[in-house]
């Protein structure tokens, strides 16, 4: 039996979507509900499903259903196909008006202050009519589980040191850490600071069993200077800004956050901060397509990241403390 016989007229998009529901709601019933139809169309569909493959694609158990090594490898395949299709409904309505369209985008809390804004005002001035849908996490979720599942397009972050293989990055920039006080904190009208100078201060810091807290401590060890104690640990931005504007607080952002001060009472200080290598840059799936409007959102992040580069903070470098 060939391929058309056996798959192309016998596996159709009805019984993958329904099948992949069911792997997400972990059994039929609740599937059945999902769906408002009922469990017997959802048993007979995933028969007829797994009569065409012919292999078993779930092991029934008491308490639902659990996807088999083959249903494991058909989830992936019918992502891919559903991405490719909604991707593909998607270009025939750009093509029928280029000023609107809809993408999912992820980033983390950092480029949400800094780089991402800067992008979506350039792409929304091209595409008044655009949808951009913009999910925030951390850069090794974005990159092993987001973009892998397809439920963005593209990402923009902190590239990872131990980037996924079936990742894609390109480097945007080198971003480099400032640290930040309200604009009314005293250490804000001081000049010629160092960091030992700060050490004993209010910090707002990642938490400790971070990689970007061990980051830190790293930096001020290199100064011959103690990890600094942290007032408040956290990685909410929220809080950390909110914090930072009272005056009575210090945090150590990265130089991207730092266009925040525009909008926010806070500044970054005249004190040097050793550079921890930090290269963000645009994440995307291996071999997926990239829709037109994830192709404009990539040129117009490539155009706004030299704001970014050309951000300077007039800063002495610090000295390492004497002992």
């Amino acid at each position: 039996m060939n391929w058309i016989d056996r798959i192309g007229r016998k596996v159709r998009l009805r019984d993958l979507h329904i099948f992949m529901t069911v792997a997400q709601s972990g059994t039929m019933g609740r599937a059945a509900l999902a769906l408002s139809i009922s469990q017997h169309v959802i048993s007979k569909s995933i028969a007829e499903l797994e009569a065409a493959l012919q292999v078993r694609l779930f092991d029934r158990t008491a308490r639902g259903v659990e996807l088999t090594s083959y249903g494991e490898a058909l989830i992936q395949c019918g992502r891919a196909v559903f991405d490719d299709l909604q991707k593909g409904v998607k270009t025939i309505a750009y093509l029928g008006d280029p000023s609107s369209g809809e993408l999912q985008i992820g980033c983390t809390e950092f480029g949400a202050m800094g780089l991402v804004p800067l992008v979506i005002d350039r792409l929304v001035a091209r595409h008044p009519g655009l949808q951009l849908h913009v999910v925030t996490s951390d850069p090794i979720s974005l990159a092993s589980l987001a973009l892998p599942q397809r439920s963005i397009e593209l990402a923009i972050s902190a590239i990872p040191s131990d980037l996924p293989p079936e990742i894609d990055a390109e480097a945007l920039f080198e971003d480099r850490q400032v640290v930040m006080c309200g604009v009314g904190s005293p250490w804000a009208q001081r000049r010629n600071l160092r960091l030992a100078d700060l050490i004993d201060g209010p910090w707002i810091l990642p938490p400790i069993d971070s990689a970007a807290r061990r980051y830190i401590d790293a930096a001020f060890v290199s100064q011959d200077l103690p990890a600094p104690r942290a007032r408040v640990a956290t990685f909410s931005m929220p809080l950390c800004h909110r914090l930072l504007a009272s005056g009575g607080y210090l945090a150590i952002l990265p130089q991207e956050a730092s266009l925040m001060a525009e909008h926010l009472p806070i500044r970054p200080l005249q004190v040097d901060f050793p550079r921890i290598a930090r290269c963000v840059g645009i994440l995307t799936l291996k071999g997926r397509t990239l829709s037109p409007l994830a192709r404009s959102f990539i040129a117009a992040a490539r155009e706004s990241a030299g704001r970014v580069s050309r951000i300077k903070v007039k800063a002495r470098r610090s000295s390492k403390r004497r002992q």
